[in-house]
């Protein structure tokens, strides 16, 4: 029997969006317009928040670091994906992609810690209003964020190690356009049946616990608006969740087709659109939907615009 060469990967080859090199141009002009509308978004956001007493409150300081998370989140693989895009030498080194996944993974499951923590501030809002001031102090608003950030970085170290434990001696071609978990599995020579129970194990708590914790906190939400008497205040309750909601939607969509969808040998290209609009559009998406579809974050804009002016 012919030996399996057992020597360690020292960079990896990525497949990248595309081989076209006369689409290659488009592709990184929109991506590159795509990541800059999310950089100044997410800072002009941030920014807005910092500036604005009106915004002191639970919901912005959870979306202060939402839009903290999605900043880097999208700067994980946006800037290797488009200059990979005009290169076409899409080589990434071997403690760069455990960097890559490491964060990736962490801030991905920060993000769904933080969307929970979001909709369980907007059920105290709106269903236990006489308790939300008592109930969201400044100091439990940060234990829940460092709760977020501490059990998403946490379960990243677990996974990552895991994932780096292992040898990697067949092709070094990751078929994808970033480090991710599920093709680099492919590419080892070891036993991979603890990695891949722990990533479905991990992905499955983390995405069925927080998308429960919405749910239900939607649910009684709404079972409150029907009951209001007011029209005038179930359109004021209704929009103060609507922004978050879409967000969220958009955010477990984009999530649960990437990862529930049926495994095959090679990664198709629907399968890359999807995580192209996983980690590359929702970044953008969400300080855009809080933009246009929040009233009090338009009405702060508008005053901060006319103070400019």
């Amino acid at each position: 029997m012919e030996e399996v060469n057992k020597t360690q990967m020292i960079k990896f080859e990525l497949s990248g969006l595309t081989q076209d090199k006369e689409l290659a141009p488009f592709l990184f002009t929109f991506f590159f317009l795509v990541y800059l509308i999310t950089i100044v978004g997410n800072i002009g956001m941030i920014a807005l928040i910092y500036a604005s007493p009106r915004l002191h409150t639970p919901m912005y300081y959870f979306l202060t670091f939402l839009s903290l998370v999605d900043l880097f989140y999208s700067s994980i693989t946006t800037p290797k994906m488009l200059a990979d895009l005009l290169s076409f030498e899409r080589s990434i080194y071997f403690l760069g992609c455990v960097l890559q996944i490491y964060f990736y993974s962490a801030l991905a499951s920060t993000e769904v810690l933080l969307l929970s923590c979001m909709s369980y501030d907007r059920y105290l809002a709106i269903c236990r209003p006489l308790n939300y001031v008592s109930t969201m102090t400044r100091g439990k608003c940060f234990c829940m964020a460092f709760f977020s950030f501490s059990i998403g970085f946490f379960q990243s170290s677990a996974q990552t190690s895991c994932v780096f434990s292992l040898q990697y001696c067949k092709s070094n071609i990751i078929d994808h356009f970033y480090c991710e978990i599920p093709p680099l599995l492919k590419l080892s020579c070891s036993d991979t049946l603890h990695c891949d129970l722990l990533t479905i194990v991990l992905v499955s708590v983390f995405g069925v616990c927080s998308l429960m914790t919405i749910l239900i906190s939607y649910t009684l939400i709404l079972h409150s608006i029907v009951r209001m008497k007011s029209s005038l205040s179930r359109r004021k309750a209704f929009s103060t969740c609507s922004s978050h909601l879409t967000c969220s939607t958009i955010f477990y969509m984009a999530v649960f087709f990437t990862y529930l969808h049926p495994s095959s040998g090679v990664l198709k290209t629907q399968d890359k659109v999807a995580s192209v609009f996983y980690s590359i559009m929702t970044p953008m998406l969400n300080p855009l939907i809080y933009s246009l579809r929040n009233q009090e974050v338009k009405r702060v804009f508008r005053g901060a615009i006319e103070k400019c002016c």
